[in-house]
């Protein structure tokens, strides 16, 4: 079932209540995040964009993931 980029968002938006989440693609499987949130003050991006996987509570997961890819940019406000 393909994914809307609105819903990634309310995915990533139950973890990151405060976040600025910006989510684009529009073919159901290949997406763009960004995620600035501050809670990834101090974390470096590997920390950070796990994270933010986590958030997508197993979309992702080998061949049977609904998300194929995700770009991620991640971030502490500045």
């Amino acid at each position: 079932m393909a994914m809307q980029a609105s819903d990634i968002e309310t995915l990533i938006r139950e973890s990151f209540p405060d976040a600025k989440i910006t989510v684009v693609g529009d073919d159901g499987v290949h997406f763009s995040a960004e995620v600035i949130d501050e809670s990834f003050r101090g974390k470096n991006r590997v920390q950070q964009q796990r994270a933010v996987m986590a958030a997508l509570k197993g979309k992702m997961d080998g061949s049977n993931g609904e998300i194929h890819a995700l770009g991620l940019t991640t971030k502490a406000p500045d």
